[in-house]
């Protein structure tokens, strides 16, 4: 019987080289499914080869990895708030982050302020926003700038980071760092008070304090008592003493030239309102139809989010939208590299002088053992020369001996 088999031969050209496949085509399923496919892939390589592309491998799906993994294992920022009472650093928190953290809060007495130091206090929350988890640490520090004598205020807040540091190197120096937590200052908002003409002294000894080891944003606080005028000419003389002092604040990175004309003009309004004089408020009310944030005065009302009344929405954009991650990425290459580095040579200082002392310590062990046993030489010569000495003294005698009994013979 004849057999009525049917062969369809399939070229495909793979980086110029002809590859010939023969097919048997029975009345197999398969077979057809798979003449299918060679065909589809046939095409699609003559395709790429025609638009002048290469194979697809696949590592373009690498941003999308890193994007699954980090939103899966979350985020952590630290965000240090620095100013004396009554400047409004709760208020504006809560407005950042619309939270309530400090709603278990007492206000210390009378009796407590008169001997208030600056303290330390954490306080950590947990936001999620379109799947994406931050875990925000808030550290305050109540009572700085509150004493008559402020020259120690900034003791507390330096010791702080440098403890948080200090701790994450001693993590990433031991054995399991899989499960490390960053509890490194990130950020630290200095709120400068509205009737100050210029940053006082506490200010500046403050920031010089800190500047090498956290990134600094300047915030003029209750902008609402200034006019436009003494807005911009506060910030003219913040500017100026921070240049004459040379405190090294926050710097915003440059803007990449394949950037879009919108974001780099975001960028040059984000620089130019440095200091950010700011407005906060936890109070929503309405306003032509829409539920706004803002603060109801006799004259009317001040719209946090309002660029012509406040910077807070650019401070907002900045710190969270923008900047937050170069924020984290300036502490770890910059600030904690720094601290890194004085550690590593304060111990490489410390072993030098371990070692230097072990070898004076072994080096006077060995004296201690050559001056025994010159010692103990000079014992076996001494023991020597009082037996010679001994033996003379004895001859000595003898010879008088002899000479006195010569004597006595002649004599007679």
């Amino acid at each position: 019987m004849e057999n009525s088999e049917h062969y369809a031969i399939v070229d495909i050209s793979i980086n110029d080289k002809h590859i010939n496949i023969i097919n048997t085509d029975s009345d197999n399923e398969s077979n057809k499914k798979e003449n299918k496919k060679n065909s589809a892939l046939t095409t699609v390589i003559k395709l790429q080869r025609d638009r002048g592309e290469r194979d697809y491998i696949g590592f373009a799906t690498l941003p999308e990895q890193v994007h699954r993994k980090s939103v899966k294992r979350g985020f952590d920022f630290t965000l240090m708030v620095v100013g004396e009472s009554g400047l409004g650093k709760s208020t504006l928190i809560n407005s950042l982050f619309l939270g309530d953290l400090y709603r278990n809060r007492t206000i210390p007495d009378v009796h407590d302020r008169l001997e208030k130091t600056t303290t330390i206090e954490k306080k950590t929350m947990e936001i999620e926003e379109r799947g994406v988890r931050l875990r925000l640490t808030i550290v305050d520090t109540p009572g700085f700038g509150d004493a008559i004598n402020c020259e120690d205020s900034w003791r507390v807040c330096s010791a702080y980071v440098d403890d948080q540091f200090r701790q994450y190197f001693t993590d990433e120096s031991g054995l399991n760092r899989r499960h490390m937590q960053d509890n490194r200052v990130h950020c630290c908002l200095y709120f400068v008070p509205p009737w100050a003409h210029s940053l006082r002294q506490v200010d500046v000894e403050m920031m010089r304090r800190l500047h090498r080891k956290v990134n600094i944003v300047v915030v003029i606080a209750k902008a609402d008592s200034l006019t436009v005028m003494e807005v911009k000419k506060l910030k003219a003389r913040i500017l100026q003493d921070l240049e004459d002092y040379q405190i090294q604040v926050y710097q915003f990175p440059e803007c990449d030239s394949d950037e879009d004309e919108e974001f780099k003009q975001q960028d040059r309004e984000l620089k130019a309102a440095v200091p950010f004089a700011v407005v906060a408020a936890d109070t929503v009310m309405e306003i032509g139809g829409r539920r706004v944030r803002g603060r109801q005065y006799p004259w009317g009302i001040v719209d946090v989010e309002n660029p012509r009344h406040s910077d807070f929405t650019k401070l907002r954009t900045m710190l969270i939208s923008t900047h937050m991650q170069d924020l984290k990425d300036v502490t770890q290459d910059v600030h904690y590299e720094n601290f890194r580095a004085q550690c590593i040579s304060q111990i490489s200082q410390h072993a030098l002088r371990e070692r230097g002392k072990l070898k004076r310590d072994s080096m006077g062990n060995n004296n201690e053992e050559v001056f025994t046993d010159t010692d103990r030489l000079l014992l076996q010569k001494d023991e020597e020369i009082r037996r010679m000495q001994d033996m003379l003294t004895q001859m000595q005698e003898k010879l008088k001996a002899s000479d006195k009994k010569h004597d006595s013979i002649i004599d007679v």
